[in-house]
């Protein structure tokens, strides 16, 4: 009776110890796939973001040149000494518009597996942050808030005020400016009001640019981390 005991406890054992090592071994590949596949998107996030770093520096660059299109205007309309030689390329930095792109394809893998697929709280939260606010607030503003439509805003007040002094060759091609400058006091006045808006609100993009590149290179830098 005691053998038949010890039997059937040595078997009930064995029977034990292989379904939970069958369990833990099943845990354990799909452990394995989990992280397999969260490696992959975040690799996926990681290969857009450096997508997305080099368009940030493009734009910001571009509100660069706007910025220093504002100062030649202004220095041209005090009648300052500035080359009249890239009076062309200067007028459309000036008022040239910019659209917001970014790399979305690994952000929506994620977000088709769940946001949770992403064990780690703190690279979960700022990769949502980054992509459903930084980046939103950048579309926004660059393509939908009216401030930031130069082109749109600006092109017919500003030609109307100094399209006098414009001087286009045989084919028609903007090619020089006259000077002295001629301007009323309040036409003067209105121009530079444009020019100052215009800067400032180039300036606060290039803010907001300087900003997301920042958080971008932190993302960056905390993926390599998860993944290693």
């Amino acid at each position: 009776m005691k053998s038949s005991w010890k039997r059937y406890f040595f078997e009930f054992l064995s029977v034990f110890i292989g379904v939970t090592m069958a369990f833990a071994l099943n845990k354990w590949n799909d452990d394995r796939k989990d992280n397999r596949s969260t490696e992959k998107i975040l690799m996926e996030i990681r290969n857009g973001l450096e997508l997305d770093l080099q368009d940030l520096k493009i734009n910001q660059y571009g509100h660069n040149i706007g910025i220093r299109a504002c100062d030649y205007f202004h220095q041209l309309i005090n009648n300052q000494a500035v080359a009249t030689d890239s009076i062309a390329n200067q007028y459309r930095s000036l008022l040239r518009d910019y659209v917001s792109i970014q790399d979305r394809s690994g952000y929506e893998s994620l977000k088709s597996k769940g946001l949770e697929f992403i064990h780690n709280d703190s690279l979960r939260l700022k990769i949502i942050t980054l992509y459903d606010f930084d980046y939103e607030v950048i579309e926004k503003l660059e393509e939908n808030y009216s401030e930031m439509q130069f082109n749109e805003n600006y092109f017919m007040p500003i030609n109307d005020l100094i399209a006098d002094n414009f001087v286009f060759d045989e084919h028609g091609e903007f090619v020089n400016i006259k000077r002295p400058f001629q301007l009323s006091k309040i036409e003067k006045n209105k121009l530079s009001m444009y020019l100052w808006r215009i800067k400032s609100n180039r300036n606060f993009m290039k803010k907001t640019y300087v900003d997301t590149e920042k958080k971008v290179t932190e993302l960056i830098e905390l993926i390599d981390k998860e993944i290693k």
